[in-house]
């Protein structure tokens, strides 16, 4: 680690998540925040905090467990009921859809707008978006939601940029990428994690009980809980890439 990085560290530390009582998940897809952090959402909601789910696109055509011949439409009408159903599971009353189709076929200025709105009435402190950066991601809807987040992040508090998107002024103060590959900050959830899996089964589109899918999906967030843990000797964690004001602008040590 270079001097700058550890000067950077002492000077700007990390945000801790927990000390902020409004945040807003944003989530591709239904079922996207469950798997990447839906047991922080519990430890969240219990603890009294304000928690809103902002879903962008409407999964429409996840169709791999779906009744045979159920079209689109009607699928996307199922997920948007399943995730309010996951969304209580967690203790989460506010749940909130954009309605953009699956597969990237939206434009992004579009999606970007709506989010701005959406943004500037929730009004959160700390956005969860899933990172736009990592590697391996290919998916179309997760880099562009969370590529649209993280701009967001940044330009919520100025008036003028926010006004000419047509939405009021956010007071976000940090952000804290989900499904991330540099975790900067972990969050304990031992005694979470089975909410967590209820509300994955709320999908029962996405995860019927007992099939391959969701057991896969249980198992990798075992051992994710178990690695994050590892790192931050607190048992079962989730981790996240945490960025505060500071971070976002100018600080490419920020990024290590």
């Amino acid at each position: 680690m270079s001097i700058t990085s550890c000067v950077l560290k002492m000077a700007a530390p990390v945000p801790r998540l927990l000390e902020y009582e409004r945040f807003l998940f944003i989530g591709p897809h239904p079922d996207d925040i469950e798997i990447g952090a839906g047991a922080t959402v519990a430890k969240l909601t219990a603890m009294g905090k304000k928690v809103t789910f902002l879903i962008c696109i409407d999964g429409r055509f996840g169709l791999d467990f779906a009744p045979e011949g159920t079209a689109p439409d009607e699928l996307a009408r199922i997920r948007r009921e399943e995730s309010i159903s996951a969304a209580k599971i967690l203790g989460v009353d506010d749940v909130r859809f954009l309605g953009f189709s699956d597969g990237g076929l939206y434009e992004f200025n579009d999606l970007y707008t709506a989010m701005a709105k959406a943004v500037g009435e929730i009004k959160p402190e700390v956005i969860f978006a899933p990172d736009p950066v990592v590697a391996s991601e290919c998916h179309t809807d997760h880099l562009n939601v969370g590529e649209a987040a993280r701009r967001l992040a940044f330009f919520a508090p100025f008036k003028e940029i926010m006004e000419a998107y047509g939405a009021e002024t956010a007071p976000i103060e940090a952000i804290a990428y989900y499904m991330t590959a540099k975790p900067n900050r972990y969050i304990k959830v031992s005694g979470f994690m089975n909410r967590q899996f209820e509300s994955i089964l709320a999908h029962k589109s996405q995860f019927p009980v007992d099939s391959e899918a969701f057991k896969s999906v249980r198992t990798y967030l075992k051992l994710r809980a178990f690695d994050f843990g590892f790192r931050s000797f607190s048992g079962k964690a989730e981790g996240f890439r945490v960025l505060g004001r500071t971070h976002m602008h100018c600080l490419p040590e920020a990024s290590k």
